[in-house]
């Protein structure tokens, strides 16, 4: 295992037939094909799973088409013992958290949420092995759901709030990648905000016109999770000393979704 790992663990839930209507502004939504999308939901666990990460599967969940997105549902602390079940910005995805924090509880952790009037997603929450949590204040998550999430992580961890003026999430146009390293879309979010975080983290950009591949999953031991069909992306990540691996996640762009909203590491919080 790579001492470097944020997770050892995810959660995933495959898609059901209910993912054609997913909450999305993408013009080939109604191109997608749920089979395919199974498949490659398939694949996306195999590529997990190959690289020493255990997947705990929870069934689908009829009736919420982006339940698939289960990254979105909750944060969770492997080492504290907690999870933090998000409030959706998005009214329509509320009640997909609730399977999720059932099934953290059998597990014996600590199941906290966010209260009204807060709203929180964890596609706008990035965890780094910096003492470092940065939060995204979005669409989707709040300066209340912020506060509520930097009130519920372990003393010493630090929570930065960064604001996301076009995106749909943080995790859209930024990621970390292990050992100081941040890949990031230039123009989306500041560099010299970030910089003012930390005079040693490395900016790795993500070219023009692959802004999708920004959401990545660091994997540990230098490999990170990239989808597939960006090669100027794949280029840099090479120059920074890190082994990308791509997985197709074609379906799931469709409905705004990406690399890292497929999973909900137990992170080492």
């Amino acid at each position: 295992m790579g001492s470097d790992r944020l997770f050892e663990r995810v959660l995933v839930r495959p898609p059901t037939a209910d993912l054609r209507r997913c909450v999305s502004g993408n013009p080939l939504r109604d191109t997608l094909d749920v089979e395919r999308a199974l498949e490659q939901h398939r694949a996306y666990v195999a590529a997990l799973e190959e690289h020493g990460i255990e997947v705990l599967k929870l069934p689908p969940l009829e009736g919420f088409p982006d339940a698939v997105f289960v990254q979105d549902t909750a944060i969770i602390a492997a080492r504290s013992g907690k999870a933090l079940l998000a409030r959706f910005g998005e009214p329509s995805r509320r009640g997909e958290e609730e399977s999720v924090g059932t099934f953290l509880a059998q597990l014996g952790f600590q199941v906290e949420r966010v209260e009204e009037p807060g709203t929180l997603e964890g596609g706008d929450v990035l965890v780094t092995d910096l003492g470092l949590v940065l939060v995204g204040l979005s669409r989707r998550t709040n300066e209340a759901g912020a506060k509520q999430l930097a009130a519920w992580l372990p003393e010493g961890v630090r929570l930065v709030e960064v604001p996301v003026l076009e995106d749909l999430h943080l995790l859209s146009v930024l990621s970390y990648l292990g050992r100081g390293r941040l890949a990031f879309v230039p123009g989306r979010v500041g560099a010299e905000f970030l910089r003012a975080l930390r005079a040693d983290i490395e900016f790795v950009p993500v070219p023009p016109g692959e802004a999708y591949a920004a959401n990545m999953l660091y994997l540990g031991d230098d490999v990170v999770l990239m989808p597939a069909g960006h090669p100027r992306t794949r280029e840099q990540l090479v120059r920074a000393g890190l082994r990308p691996v791509e997985v197709n996640v074609s379906e799931f762009w469709k409905c705004d979704g990406g690399i890292t909203c497929l999973c909900a590491p137990f992170y080492r919080l």
